[in-house]
């Protein structure tokens, strides 16, 4: 097959940069192995030569344009009055004044060439911002997917819901923008792609007679090896993105609620959150004892193995974590909310334990009690979940998956 993959809001090597950056590498390696692979994508200003030429040989084309050009915001009464110019515009059009930033005149005549020109037999949508550039009609002519990392509007409400939206007015007022957008631009797709169950629900909800499929997300595993040793200790990791609304969100209930009650009784208790760009909210976490941030860091899973143990206390957020995937996979045993486990399972009739599942300050203290006292039940949990990593959640097999969508 000859697939034109748009990744139109970012660069996404080296994988490393983010979970979607991750994703979109992982799937275009594993098809190019068996599939002419065209990739368009926006070089942003800090991609570089090496990177470029790293990237083609994962590529049978790579087509770069400019980075997406942001208009200056002004101040006072010019930025409202921009602001506003911009809300309402999202409402005659159906679509996030975020998704219409992204429009290039530049890339959507690349696209209509490459249609009209029969020069791929599978448009694939990398993310679903990406949708911007695909039109209604291409799906009569050739196969169209989306790879819908989490629903836009499930996101957003799920947020207002638990009261972790950073602008709680603007988005209750964009809900049901949101709501119309994602039915209106799933309808134009042959084909919709979700990483859970629980994201499957929710675009069902909002579009019942969609295809949607499954590819969870995956880890590679020569990034994230198995620790060779269990440290001890009481040394506590989070990792994650720190500018993202749910991992702030997460690292403020922590840091705020459940570590003073650890630490009363395990006083040398320490929490590294661990993750790139961290906000203000986040940085101001580090004046509480034994927390440290970060910031960015050449690898994570340096600190994932001088970790006794893995928290992933998200209450809001969508979606398969990557960040747990990987967690498993450096062998660090996992204490995670709901919504951190979601898509995984973890214990059942049958299936050895794989984490511990904690929603409440109280289970957060049970469970990491647990394992802090306990060598035996830290090394259960870390080998089976490291088993099932190696072998439910490859990013070749992921790719497996995909290209059997793809095939069908």
């Amino acid at each position: 097959m000859r697939i034109l993959v748009l990744f139109c809001n970012n660069f996404p090597y080296p994988p490393s940069r983010g979970a979607t950056e991750g994703r979109t590498f992982n799937l275009i390696k594993c098809l190019h192995q068996n599939h002419d692979v065209t990739l368009f994508a926006r070089r942003g200003e800090n991609v570089t030569e090496t990177q470029i030429e790293e990237l083609k040989t994962f590529t049978d084309d790579l087509v770069l344009f400019p980075p997406r050009q942001i208009p200056a915001q002004g101040k006072g009464l010019t930025k409202l009055i921009g602001q506003t110019g911009r809300f309402l515009e999202g409402i005659v059009q159906m679509t996030p004044a975020s998704v219409l930033s992204y429009r290039s005149p530049l890339i959507q005549e690349r696209v209509d060439e490459y249609v009209e020109q029969q020069k791929c037999d599978v448009i694939l949508c990398a993310q679903s911002i990406s949708e911007i550039f695909v039109r209604p009609e291409y799906r009569q002519r050739v196969k169209t997917v989306v790879d819908i990392h989490s629903s836009v509007y499930g996101w957003t409400r799920n947020h207002l819901d638990r009261g972790a939206s950073a602008y709680p007015l603007r988005d209750f007022l964009y809900l049901p923008l949101l709501y119309q957008y994602e039915k209106r631009y799933c309808a134009k797709f042959s084909q919709l792609v979700a990483t859970t169950d629980y994201d499957r629900e929710q675009l069902l909800k909002i579009l019942p007679d969609a295809r949607v499929d499954i590819v969870p997300n995956g880890v590679d595993l020569a990034l994230f090896p198995y620790r060779p040793r269990d440290p001890g200790g009481h040394n506590l990791v989070f990792v994650g993105a720190m500018s993202s609304t749910h991992n702030i969100d997460a690292a403020r209930f922590f840091v705020l609620e459940v570590l003073p009650v650890i630490q009363q009784r395990y006083p040398d208790t320490t929490l590294t959150l661990v993750g790139a760009n961290p906000a203000l909210e986040v940085l101001e976490l580090a004046k509480y004892p034994g927390v440290k941030v970060t910031g960015t860091v050449p690898s994570t899973v340096e600190y994932l193995h001088r970790g006794t143990v893995c928290v992933v206390p998200l209450r809001v957020g969508l979606g398969i974590k990557t960040k747990t995937l990987e967690s498993m996979a450096a062998g660090i045993p996992i204490v995670a909310s709901d919504r951190g486990l979601e898509g995984l399972t973890v214990a059942a009739a049958g299936i050895p334990p794989r984490a511990l599942r904690a929603n409440s300050v109280a289970e957060y203290v049970t469970a990491i009690a647990r394992l802090f006292d306990d060598p035996s039940v830290r090394e259960q949990l870390s080998h089976n979940a490291r088993a099932m990593v190696e072998s439910e959640y490859t990013w070749e097999r992921a790719g497996q998956r995909y290209e059997e969508i793809l095939r069908d």
